[in-house]
């Protein structure tokens, strides 16, 4: 059927001569975002492996081109006529080493980029202090920034934290755990300081981003206004739901075993493994809040950010992704179909 998106980004592109580009619009971040521009009638294009997978997801105006990131070659047709690309893609759920195809798609893209007179790239990357010893996961996102800059293409950077939202990667191990442990035994990392950012307030500040007026390339730190340990993130989300939960903390419980015990007890962790908690073991706080200065967007702190994912279960994309219940997913053992609608994260 990729005739149908070939013929359909034909007439598209007569019309709108520059377009704005969503690379990973079916993980979590770009498929929100994706509805979002549309609903503000925005010319846009997605970049797909497989635009099949884009097939009932976008808007008759929105042109799906294929392309692979790992394949330079692949990628000048999808960039053509483009102003603005949103990069937001990860190699977190690869069977290889995840930080060389991170990087190399970067360089690829990168490149492709500036060679296809692109003006503005905008990334999520990773909060932490990178003068310290940062998980790879975390290094990963940072060096990602690094290289597309690299090529004379203007990158906006936005660094966050963990997002708070259903469906994301790091909230749903919050909530698995929560729902189904009553008592938790707690590895060091729960004490670990982040600084939540609501999905909403995320994606306010990509479409900010998108509407800045200027042509420097900067870092922004974003986040909402609440420091938080993940122990404190857990304890929040229990007594919002009602619960009653015990944290046991147990410092020398070491990334691998914390690993294994969580992939016993959380079917979201048995994909990500160690990835996920090697980065938990650094803080993820905003240290440079010039986003606050530049941007109309006033975050909303944790306790509305976590009332809002539990309420809401963000309409039907979740829905699609997380079956609109994850409870029941955790507890009727449907752990491989749930973990099969992660792949795009």
């Amino acid at each position: 059927m990729t005739w149908k998106y070939e013929e359909r980004g034909n007439m598209i592109a007569k019309s709108h001569p520059a377009r704005i580009l969503i690379t990973g619009a079916t993980g979590y971040i770009g498929a929100r975002l994706l509805r979002r521009l549309e609903q503000d009638a925005l010319p846009l294009r997605c970049l797909a492996r497989d635009p099949s997978r884009l097939e009932s997801k976008t808007a008759d105006t929105t042109e799906v081109v294929k392309g692979d990131l790992l394949d330079f070659s692949s990628l000048a047709k999808g960039l053509q006529g483009v102003h603005t690309a949103f990069y937001l893609v990860h190699s977190m759920n690869t069977q290889g080493n995840f930080e060389s195809e991170d990087h190399q798609a970067a360089i690829n893209f990168a490149r492709a980029a500036h060679q296809a007179g692109v003006q503005r790239i905008i990334y999520v990357g990773g909060l932490g202090d990178s003068t310290s010893s940062l998980s790879p996961h975390l290094r990963s996102r940072q060096d990602v920034g690094r290289v597309l800059r690299t090529f004379g293409c203007q990158v906006i950077e936005l660094r966050a934290s963990i997002v708070i939202g259903a469906g994301s990667l790091s909230f749903e191990l919050v909530r698995c755990l929560v729902e189904r442990l009553p008592v938790m035994i707690c590895p060091k990392w729960v004490a670990t300081h982040a600084q939540p950012i609501a999905i909403e307030d995320l994606l306010a500040y990509l479409k900010a981003a998108l509407n800045w007026n200027s042509k420097e390339s900067r870092v922004f730190e974003v986040g909402g206004p609440d420091r938080a340990t993940y122990g404190d993130i857990m304890k929040e989300y229990a007594r919002q739901r009602g619960l009653r939960r015990w944290l046991i903390s147990v410092p020398v419980l070491t990334p691998r075993l914390s690993s294994l015990w969580l992939a016993l007890v959380t079917p979201i962790y048995a994909r990500i493994g160690r990835k996920l908690v090697e980065s938990m073991r650094n803080p993820t706080i905003v240290t440079d809040t010039s986003a606050l200065d530049v941007f109309l967007v006033r975050p909303r702190g944790l306790v509305d950010a976590i009332d809002r994912a539990i309420t809401s279960e963000d309409s039907e994309i979740t829905r699609v992704q997380i079956n609109h219940n994850p409870r029941l997913n955790y507890r009727e053992g449907n752990q491989q179909q749930w973990l099969a609608k992660q792949q795009a994260m």
